[in-house]
């Protein structure tokens, strides 16, 4: 997929307020810190589309942008730790679940994990969650190019071992690198080939 264009539309924490749903939307979600916006950086070719911040939960809205006039990329808040009062990530849950729940042009939540590290229990949770609802979700395996290929392997392994645990089959996932735009490819042609079966009614 070439991107001609790569636009944000609205920033909001009213699920009402997203933009009319008449074209397919993929959402990008993770464990704060995961690397989600570079990685939609890397995906847009546009090196300040999503801001990047050193600071854990930084992004706290739905924020939806427009890809070549087409579909909408929505970055979500991430999950997990981040350095905010509890009654804000209380109410980045209750958000993140309407929208999650209630878009009905969402076509694919992408949930991105952190290679580097061992299955996380609050990953998991989310995917179980996903599945419970029926909603269709990808894995995406970021910063791989800090392991090595025997190290990414091995912990590709250990995730597939543990979600095989609940899964009989294991749905789709993308091995990425912000740095290299590995995966890149993949990605878009997932996004291309989902979109094309989209009926805005």
């Amino acid at each position: 997929m070439v991107i001609h264009s790569a636009d944000f539309v609205i920033s909001n924490t009213d699920v009402s307020l997203c933009p009319d749903p008449k074209l397919p939307e993929y959402a990008f979600i993770g464990r704060s810190n995961v690397g989600k916006s570079s990685l939609i950086n890397m995906l847009t070719n546009h090196k300040k589309l999503a801001k990047i911040s050193g600071r854990p939960g930084k992004t706290q809205l739905i924020n939806h942008f427009i890809i070549n006039k087409e579909w909408y990329l929505v970055d979500l808040p991430g999950y997990g730790y981040a350095k905010t009062s509890k009654s804000n990530r209380k109410k980045w849950g209750v958000f993140i679940e309407e929208y999650l729940l209630t878009r009905k042009n969402l076509l694919n939540t992408f949930i991105l994990i952190d290679s580097r590290l061992d299955p996380q229990k609050i990953d998991i949770e989310f995917m179980e969650w996903c599945a419970t609802e029926g909603l269709p979700f990808s894995m995406v395996f970021t910063k791989t190019d800090k392991l090595s290929a025997v190290e990414l392997d091995k912990n590709i392994a250990k995730y597939k071992r543990e979600m095989l645990k609940q899964w009989e089959v294991l749905p789709p996932y993308f091995v990425t690198s912000s740095v290299s735009a590995k995966g890149r490819d993949e990605v878009m042609g997932y996004i291309a080939g989902i979109s094309e079966l989209f009926d805005p009614k």
